[in-house]
């Protein structure tokens, strides 16, 4: 099969690439950065934004995975603009070319948790509920867990499935969804095509990005400790999210382009195993032995837009793709240090 992949160069996408060559696919690549050296790839170098790059790209392929983004919570509100053209505009161009071929195969996005908000809560009292963004009266009292709208107690996290209700709460979020409401538009329109988005969840492993405020928590405490700084933890370090080992994204994605699936459907790419940020950091700091002077540090600081909880149920991609992620945090943080 020859699979086109977007942002083939970048952190995930390098990976999927790695995998789909290793396992005999052809494998095209998108992104604006130059061929990376030992891909195998028939590389095209362009933007993604660019009707006439996709055009060239696309040739002769049987399947797209769609990697291709600006990732991260971004620095300010003025990063709207960017955000709307690399993956709103990216993926309409794109979308664009294959209506215009009657593209009837698979596409697989590279979708994220982002899209969740807040996760899945229970008030002992009331049950199942929804979380309201945290007040910042109540955020700078030191009080992090969000309450129940009904009575005011702290929630109890719970894993959140796919079916659970969107709450986009800052502009790369908005974005992820509007990407899968673009493919479920394209594929309801084209007889035989089909999407899915796999929500990737914290994705971590060798070829993050480093030096960058669009990085993920991972990498950012990666360049701290390799920095011989300790790293930052914001709010009280209970916040929890589901860490997910690069390998295990791409098995999923090579596992998403040959799915039984018809339609459009979303999917959690997670480990299903929650674990709190200052964990994170601490297993960081011993894995790469940094020292004395450099443990972690929790701040009490927190932002505007982060949520507090959010993990996921593996259970549909386990069904519906046959994935189950295999890298334990523990053995995985370890492949951090090869870059």
């Amino acid at each position: 099969m020859r699979v086109l992949v977007t942002g083939g160069a970048g952190f995930i996408g390098s990976h999927v690439v790695d995998l789909l060559a290793a396992s005999g696919h052809d494998v095209a690549v998108l992104d604006r950065a130059p061929p990376r050296p030992g891909s195998g790839a028939r590389w095209i170098e362009g933007d993604v934004r660019d009707a006439q790059a996709w055009s060239e790209a696309l040739e002769g392929v049987d399947a797209v995975s769609h990697q291709a983004a600006r990732v991260g919570l971004g620095v300010d509100f003025g990063d709207v603009t960017a955000y709307v053209d690399d993956n709103d505009a990216g993926t309409a161009a794109g979308l664009q070319v294959l209506h215009g071929r009657g593209f009837p195969g698979r596409v697989v996005l590279a979708g994220s948790m982002v899209v969740y908000g807040e996760g899945r809560y229970r008030c002992p009292r009331h049950g199942a509920v929804r979380a309201g963004p945290r007040a910042a009266a109540r955020l700078d009292a030191g009080r992090f867990e969000p309450p129940c709208p009904a009575c005011g107690a702290d929630l109890v996290p719970e894993a959140v499935d796919e079916d659970a209700a969107v709450d986009p709460r800052n502009v790369y979020a908005a974005t992820k969804l509007h990407q899968e409401h673009l493919l479920a538009a394209y594929v309801r329109e084209h007889t035989g095509a089909s999407a899915l988005s796999l929500r990737y969840h914290n994705v971590y492993g060798p070829r993050m990005p480093v030096g960058t405020p669009y990085a993920g928590v991972a990498a950012i405490f990666r360049s701290a400790l390799l920095s011989g700084r300790p790293p930052q933890v914001f709010e009280d370090g209970g916040q929890t999210r589901d860490f997910v080992h690069v390998a295990d994204v791409a098995r999923a994605n090579l596992a998403a382009l040959a799915a039984p699936v018809e339609g459009f459907a979303a999917f959690n790419v997670c480990s299903g195993k929650p674990r709190t940020v200052g964990e994170l950091a601490t297993l960081m700091w011993k894995a790469m032995d940094a020292g004395a002077g450099c443990e972690p540090e929790v701040t009490g600081r927190w932002r505007a837009g982060d949520v507090r909880h959010v993990f996921a149920s593996p259970e549909r991609a386990a069904g519906g793709l046959g994935f189950r992620a295999e890298v334990d945090l523990e053995d995985g943080i370890p492949s951090l240090l090869d870059g």
